[in-house]
């Protein structure tokens, strides 16, 4: 009956938490007074299922062409969080089936990788898109950045220039001809590996020309200004490491001022 709930098509995905405790106590059960199930063999069988049924549900809940969908509306956002909550579900049954595992006082003598390999490729594919989705959602917002100061113009265009870019990537990226959320295409792979490379180059070129931005201004206004302007992409880590260099003249800007007033 429990098992019937988790392959459920009608089955909310977030309702799928409520089912793990119970499922895991029915199976401390057998495991404890079946005659002919409790070997680890069975045990391995029973927990894959899960998995599989899990993995399943999630699919059904955002397949790839959704994910595609949300990215062309510009609803990137919305993807992630529907990963967000993919990723707890997985990580709730599995805090249920350790809780389990140590009420059977460790007579579970199963090695993770056996039970939870295709789960655990599955949570790294789910991982991987939503970094995909989380860079889609911050790189959007070079569209409205505009860029002041001597060489405000020139930085700007710049800017666009990377937002093309960006946008051809993500184009590209889209027109794989697979399930990306289907973890049997190994493909994915190589074309988030693609992918990646080039989101790192546009990261290196706008952290240069958010350096120059930031030695183009001549006032502390201007340089908080200039730094809201790229609000979501600050903490991307190449951009972030020419930032922290920029840290102490930001300091000392701001020191000046207050000695001005």
């Amino acid at each position: 009956m429990l098992f019937n709930t988790l392959v459920d098509d009608s089955q909310e995905l977030i309702e799928l938490e409520k089912i793990f405790v119970p499922v895991m106590h029915t199976i401390l059960l057998i495991w404890n007074h079946s005659e002919y199930y409790n070997t680890p063999a069975r045990l391995v069988v029973l927990i894959r299922e899960i998995c599989n049924a899990i993995i399943t549900q999630a699919c059904n809940y955002l397949s790839g062409p959704d994910i595609f969908t949300f990215i062309e509306n510009e609803e990137a956002a919305i993807a992630a969080e529907k990963l967000s909550l993919i990723l707890d579900i997985i990580a709730k049954f599995k805090e249920a089936y350790y809780e389990y595992k140590s009420r059977a006082n460790d007579t579970w003598n199963i090695t993770t990788n056996a039970l939870f390999v295709r789960l655990d490729a599955f949570a790294e594919r789910c991982q991987d898109i939503q970094h995909l989705t989380n860079t889609i959602v911050q790189f959007m917002k070079l569209d409205k950045i505009d860029i002041g100061g001597t060489k405000g113009e020139t930085l700007t265009d710049s800017v666009k220039q990377i937002y093309k870019e960006f946008l051809d990537a993500v184009e590209e990226f889209r027109s794989v001809e697979y399930n990306i959320m289907d973890v049997s295409k190994k493909e994915f792979d190589d074309d988030f590996y693609e992918f990646r490379l080039k989101i790192k180059e546009l990261e290196r070129r706008l952290a240069s020309i958010l350096t120059q931005g930031f030695d183009d201004c001549d006032t502390i206004y201007g340089r908080f200004k200039l730094l809201d302007s790229f609000e979501g992409l600050l903490n991307r880590p190449i951009i972030q490491d020419e930032l922290e260099k920029k840290h102490i003249t930001l300091l000392e800007s701001y020191k000046q001022d207050l000695k001005t007033v």
